[in-house]
């Protein structure tokens, strides 16, 4: 009985994160845009930051409790699930042609990221320096944004930056009602995932990093795989790959400075994260952008290529823990 009620809060910590985080979305930008904030402003940065919430809040939950490996595993393992399984499912079904210069920037700056937090894990753990140069690293990705999304508004000829609508009293209660149901479903849903992970890594003799890189990961990142599946749907493939692109940005510049902060000193690294998650990471993420720089478009054999490298590290680490 004790282990149900351990994997049924688990699940429930799941929804609780799926649905809080889709509550929080709509009503987050909602408000930003009736309080006046430019569509551009709430596009490059408040709908990327706030479908990053259930990691951010996972793995700050996790590094306050002292579970650092679940806190460093989420937030790779969900840049990892992100690439390898969700953008893999994505380049399967729509392989796209792409106007490279919409795109490099961020595959650059994914890239350094990245290269970034492996090189400063080399020594063991993630100091605050190394948290200074990621939280410079996502504060230009926000101003690269700002900047692209400014010079399109121009390019079109769009003067509007605001939205003006009726609002009435009913609909400012029920957005507040959802931003705040929103907020206490990913912060409740983040705490029963941790705590309930943990415990089911404990019972199954598996190290907390192995559930954080699977469950954990795959879980907090499901609004991408909804995205995705939304986009393959429409027929939008450009729409999938930006949503991942500027997530994966930021579960990697700006999950895991608070993260150090919430623990109150230096992240450790271990090893597994260093020589395995990391390693894997990088290599999927080069080959999805790589052949691009040369081809200009995401092509199906990629997608194969991914998944079947995702579906090959989880393997792994679960034969290898």
């Amino acid at each position: 009985m004790e282990a149900f009620l351990m994997y049924f809060l688990f699940l429930l910590g799941l929804v609780l994160i799926i649905k809080g985080g889709d509550f929080f979305v709509d009503a987050a930008v909602w408000l930003a845009e009736v309080s006046g904030i430019p569509h551009f402003i709430v596009g490059a940065t408040i709908v990327g930051f706030a479908t990053s919430l259930p990691e951010i809040i996972v793995s700050v939950i996790a590094a306050a409790n002292g579970n650092v490996e679940m806190a460093t595993g989420n937030a790779i393992g969900s840049v990892t699930a992100n690439t390898g399984l969700i953008l893999g499912i994505s380049l399967l079904f729509m392989p796209m042609v792409i106007k490279l210069r919409d795109y490099l920037p961020q595959i650059i700056l994914l890239i350094v990221s990245i290269a970034a937090v492996w090189l400063f894990g080399l020594s063991g753990e993630i100091t605050i320096v190394a948290s200074i140069v990621l939280i410079l690293l996502f504060a230009f990705f926000v101003f690269n944004n700002v900047s692209s999304a400014k010079k399109k508004i121009s390019a079109s000829g769009d003067e509007k930056s605001e939205v003006r609508e009726n609002i009435t009293k009913g609909i400012v209660a029920k957005k507040i009602i959802m931003f705040v149901l929103g907020c206490a479903g990913i912060i409740i849903g983040s705490d029963l995932l941790v705590d309930n992970g943990s415990a089911i890594a404990a019972s199954l003799g598996v190290p907390e990093r192995i559930i954080s890189i699977s469950a954990v990961a795959i879980g907090t990142s499901l609004p991408e795989l909804v995205t995705t599946i939304t986009a393959i749907t429409k027929k939008q493939a450009s729409l999938s790959v930006g949503n991942i692109l500027g997530s994966n940005i930021i579960d990697i510049t700006f999950v895991l400075p608070p993260c150090m902060l919430a623990y109150g000193k230096s992240l450790p690294v271990s090893a597994g994260t260093l020589y395995i998650d990391l390693p894997v990471l990088f290599a999927m993420t080069l080959l999805c952008f790589v052949p691009t720089f040369f081809t200009r478009k995401f092509s199906r054999w990629q997608g194969v290529a991914m998944l079947l490298g995702y579906v090959g590290y989880i393997a792994f680490s679960f034969m290898h823990y």
